[in-house]
């Protein structure tokens, strides 16, 4: 598990490319799980604890993700203790073909990391159970 307080992500240039296409001037940028696990993520399922992650974009910052990610992109980014479980140290974004993918030291977190501008709701915590009672 990852110090979180010196959380860092190094972003490659590879990946830079396509945050920058996809980030507006002055988003939070979410690094969370996307599992059924917070109200952000519409997977659910045993099979997704803790392998998928997302990057959410946000117009303000969401509170339960408090966490500050330091980056080299300067990305106001954040994550919560939740995803802290699943991260270990030397975080690496990197993008093949538009893909992204998350590493550490330890190998791959996630080859195929999403990114979504949320607008609305996030789900409740009844919606949350619906998913997590899925089976993949």
């Amino acid at each position: 598990m990852v110090d979180s307080k010196n959380l860092e992500l190094k972003i490659k240039d590879s990946a830079k490319e396509v945050l920058e296409k996809k980030i507006k001037p002055g988003q939070v940028v979410l690094l969370a799980l996307n599992d059924g696990s917070n109200g952000y993520s519409k997977l659910g399922g045993t099979c997704t604890i803790g392998a998928n992650f997302q990057l959410v974009l946000l117009d303000h910052k969401d509170p339960e993700f408090s966490i500050k990610v330091n980056n080299n992109m300067g990305l106001d980014m954040y994550t919560s203790d939740k995803e802290l479980a699943f991260l270990d140290d030397g975080l690496v974004l990197n993008a093949r073909n538009a893909t992204l993918s998350l590493s550490s030291n330890e190998g791959i977190i996630d080859g195929g990391v999403t990114i979504s501008e949320f607008k609305g709701e996030k789900l409740s915590a009844d919606e949350m159970k619906k998913l997590g009672g899925k089976i993949c």
